[in-house]
């Protein structure tokens, strides 16, 4: 899929004609600079698309496609990918979202670890639960995504460990692991859910819940990387091992 995604509301096309506006139209208009005749993808984001031709380009936001009677959908890939992110300092909650979300991870939850420095509290934590969303919106357009990742509410550590227990493999990213994630035994469908720790580390509560609740703990490689990297680098390892990127 090599066309550029633009994101709509609804993808349902009435007529032979399709208006991309506003933010979408503007970027397509004035930042790709889009000329008639070169193809687009729209998408809803949850899976829903469609490809068309550009018609015409019209003042500085507004895009005239045609083309776009058939409606696809991509299917949910299994096994489902989700990865709970330790709350990172500063913008690299930003940037896991973003690198995730471009290797094909389905779904983040925030997780609000008991040695995160960052706090997610009020006003402060909705903008930043916004700005992941918006991260994942974006990255998923720019990597082609029509089936963008969902990003969870922040989560507690009671409420992860009752993610983990209803799931078909869950790992936790710790030293303490003496299995490789690389040589573990993973469903061939389903769901699997990743924790990646702060970058205190996983606190030996965490760990006991976790482990109660079925999520053994495994080491990644020999490196240690940042809380920011590690589950893009994990997933990564998964979405190949699982043949989701053969």
């Amino acid at each position: 899929m090599t066309a550029p995604v633009f994101v709509v509301d609804r993808l349902d096309p009435a007529g032979p004609e399709f208006v991309l506006d506003g933010p979408e139209g503007r970027h397509a208009v004035s930042v790709k600079r889009l000329r008639p005749g070169e193809p687009v993808i729209l998408t809803d984001g949850r899976g829903r698309w469609a490809e068309g031709a550009v018609q015409a380009a019209e003042g500085k936001d507004r895009l005239v496609v045609t083309g776009l009677e058939t409606v696809r959908e991509e299917e949910p890939a299994s096994p489902r990918i989700t990865v709970v992110q330790a709350l990172p300092k500063g913008d690299r909650g930003e940037l896991a979202v973003e690198t995730m979300t471009e290797v094909g991870v389905d779904a983040i939850v925030p997780w609000q670890a008991s040695r995160c420095v960052t706090q997610w509290r009020g006003e402060r934590g909705l903008k930043a639960l916004a700005k992941w969303r918006a991260t994942a919106r974006e990255a998923g357009k720019q990597s082609r995504r029509v089936r963008f990742p969902e990003v969870a509410d922040a989560a507690t550590t009671k409420q992860v460990g009752a993610l983990l227990a209803g799931v078909d493999f869950a790992a936790v990213l710790h030293e303490s692991g003496d299995t490789p994630l690389a040589t573990a035994e993973l469903p061939a469908r389903g769901e699997i859910v990743l924790v990646v720790g702060p970058e205190g580390g996983v606190s030996p509560d965490e760990l006991a819940l976790f482990a109660g609740a079925g999520a053994r703990p495994y080491v990644l490689g020999p490196t240690v990387l940042r809380t920011s990297t590690a589950g893009t680098a994990a997933a990564a390892l998964l979405l190949g091992r699982t043949g989701r990127w053969s």
